[in-house]
């Protein structure tokens, strides 16, 4: 695609969205973060739009004037599902529709390894094997997908779905060194996803070139990405830290997220409303 002139960061305040603010500085014009959390100071070449992804007028507004946008605003957790709805589903929604609206070219779009979270580590994933999601934060990823499917077919929105696995600055653990997604390499990935040329539709892996990954790399060279790092050169240091072995949550690709009981923010959320109720 030509050269875009300003490119727009949702959730830029986030892990991944407070890296991608720093790797891309000065590689666009002009970069536009929003968060409805507070992005501190504009940068050259930064302008700062506080928007909140359930509120359909403030998405628009920050969409003005957008070639392409990297959509990473959602709860990265498990949640209950109607917190997961009204964000990350109704949030997808709002932007996509808001960027059809501007006339924007293309959407990147964060998905995620929980799409797929309940395939055995021992088979190797690709972008066309059928969904099984581990929760339903993974399910909201899903329906990201297929709205930025029927978005490109509809409208000629293009769309690429980037399935993060492990964003860190370095691996935590032995499931790391499979699904590790370094900072650089995260740069790397979704500047292509927006300026790649020729890309309609198209899901990713968003992991580092990791000897040990259970994804496969179907796409990448349509991209033209060529990952840095490899979770390999931190295998002395964390392979001997995992759970135990018989459990599902170190057998399947999603971790503690297969566990039924799992329920991420929510139960956070739960204990500190008992804390703040007790007497």
């Amino acid at each position: 695609m030509s050269a875009l002139q300003r490119l727009l960061i949702t959730g830029a305040a986030g892990e991944v969205g407070s890296a991608l603010r720093e790797g891309l500085r000065g590689r666009f014009p002009v970069i536009r973060l929003t968060d409805h959390r507070d992005l501190g100071e504009a940068q050259e070449g930064e302008e700062i739009v506080r928007a909140d992804l359930t509120e359909m007028a403030e998405v628009r507004a920050a969409m003005e004037g957008v070639d392409a946008v990297i959509h990473l605003g959602g709860i990265a957790n498990e949640h209950t599902y109607e917190q997961i709805r009204r964000v990350n589903m109704d949030g997808t929604y709002h932007v996509l529709e808001a960027a059809r609206q501007a006339g924007v070219r293309r959407v990147a779009f964060a998905s995620s390894i929980h799409t797929v979270g309940f395939y055995p580590r021992s088979e190797k994933v690709s972008p066309d094997m059928p969904v099984r999601p581990d929760t339903s934060y993974g399910v909201s990823k899903v329906f990201g997908e297929a709205l930025g499917r029927m978005y490109w077919e509809r409208y000629g929105l293009a769309f690429v779905g980037v399935r993060i696995c492990s964003f860190q600055p370095r691996p935590k653990d032995a499931r790391h060194l499979s699904t590790w997604l370094s900072p650089r390499d995260a740069v790397q990935l979704f500047e292509k996803a927006v300026t790649a040329p020729g890309v309609g539709f198209l899901i990713v892996a968003g992991i580092s070139g990791n000897t040990r990954r259970w994804m496969t790399e179907d796409g990448w060279e349509v991209l033209g990405y060529v990952p840095q790092d490899n979770a390999e050169a931190y295998a002395a240091e964390v392979e001997h830290i995992h759970g135990d072995p018989q459990s599902l949550t170190e057998q399947r690709q999603g971790g503690i997220f297969v566990d039924p009981e799992y329920t991420g923010l929510a139960g956070k959320e739960q204990d500190s409303a008992l804390v703040a109720r007790r007497p």
